[in-house]
């Protein structure tokens, strides 16, 4: 096994579950669940344990929410968030209370919104938490897969991979959560994206150091992935960030180290004209710490191109992304913020930024961007 660089709590944690994890592969009982473990598509075997158990890590089930202004004082510019919008009201989830919870069950006007954030694989992705019309609350299982968290709803205990919101054992096994675009970006961005929005609150019900990451170093590309069985893919080095990005039923992966160099890419997904941008913004939040003092990864954004029938290009300036068809200017949420084209908002694709080993194993056969 390679030698892992984390800071000593981590090490002992790494220990530990390594220990739950093996006695989950030697045939540990499901203690304690009600799943119908008859009805799968997986090996059980391939469910490790993660230490906490069943609910150890507490989902956020009634959340409240504050304005920028009472954010500001526990909450850095700078620090990412997951941008979400739907029906004209937007809501920042700080990463900084995420971490330490990694699903709020969530209900915008007649929406029931599922917020999630899986540490292990950084995949932040937002999803409809409606089955066949009903509403349902999800859970922390306890569970890692492919080393992503495994969800489950109360109502029959199916246990759900978080990266796909596909259900892998119990009644609902083979149905799909629907996911819903958002995005990570800085406070900053999204208070000047969305200046009617509010932000997660605190005052969870849970006493949390939020504001620290318990997964100090974690976030290094010379690190290996925690339990992780699977041979590495040698196309990408497993802890390098990648930009994700999913069109119907092709994937695409822009490795961090070119979007962040070129800033702006277009390209083609399944004949759908596409721009993929990475500016400054966020930092990591994962990498020190402190959130707030983590390494700066910037924002990115993944949009269909074309606005009007027509397809634009971009261009990046100075910090500013304009259109080169009428010299709109856009934000990074792919607002046009001036010009002529000002107010119109590029459709946001389904994407993330991930570890890349995570969206290999789950999308193997995933296209990989290259200059």
């Amino acid at each position: 096994m390679k030698y892992i660089s984390y800071n000593s709590v981590l090490t002992a944690l790494f220990l530990v579950v390594m220990v739950c994890s093996l006695n989950n592969a030697n045939g540990q009982e499901f203690r304690d669940w009600e799943t119908n473990f008859t009805k799968k598509s997986i090996d059980l075997n391939s469910l490790k344990s993660g230490g906490p158990p069943k609910d150890g890590i507490p989902a956020i089930n009634n959340p409240k929410f504050v304005s920028f202004e009472e954010a500001d004082s526990w909450l850095n510019a700078e620090e990412p968030v997951i941008a979400f919008q739907l029906n004209g009201t937007s809501r920042a989830y700080p990463l900084q209370i995420l971490i330490w919870h990694e699903i709020v069950n969530d209900q915008i006007e007649d929406t029931p919104v599922l917020v999630t954030f899986c540490p292990l694989c950084y995949s932040a992705i937002v999803f409809d938490r409606r089955i066949d019309g009903n509403t349902h609350n999800f859970g922390v299982s306890g569970f890692l897969r492919h080393s992503d968290m495994i969800m489950f709803d109360r109502k029959t205990e199916s246990l759900w991979q978080q990266f796909t919101g596909e259900a892998l054992v119990g009644d609902y096994t083979g149905t799909k959560l629907k996911i819903l675009p958002s995005q990570l970006m800085s406070f900053e961005q999204f208070r000047e994206a969305y200046p009617e929005g509010s932000v997660l609150s605190k005052e969870t019900g849970h006493n949390r150091p939020y504001g620290k990451n318990p997964y100090v170093g974690y976030d290094d590309i010379n690190n290996t992935p925690l339990f992780m069985d699977e041979p590495e893919d040698d196309r990408l080095k497993p802890m390098q960030k990648v930009v994700g990005v999913r069109v119907d039923d092709q994937q695409k992966a822009y490795p961090f180290s070119i979007t962040q160099d070129q800033k702006i890419i277009h390209d083609e997904i399944d004949n759908k004209p596409i721009v993929v941008f990475h500016t400054d913004g966020a930092r990591s939040a994962m990498d020190a710490s402190k959130i707030s003092q983590s390494r700066k990864d910037g924002t990115t954004g993944a949009f269909d191109r074309m606005v009007n029938d027509q397809t634009l290009t971009f261009s990046y300036y100075d910090g500013n992304i304009t259109d080169d068809q009428t010299g709109s200017k856009w934000n990074i949420s792919g607002m046009a913020i001036d010009g002529p084209l000002e107010g119109q908002q590029l459709e946001q694709l389904i994407f993330g930024d991930y570890f890349a080993f995570a969206w290999l194993v789950f999308w193997p056969e995933t296209e990989i961007y290259t200059q």
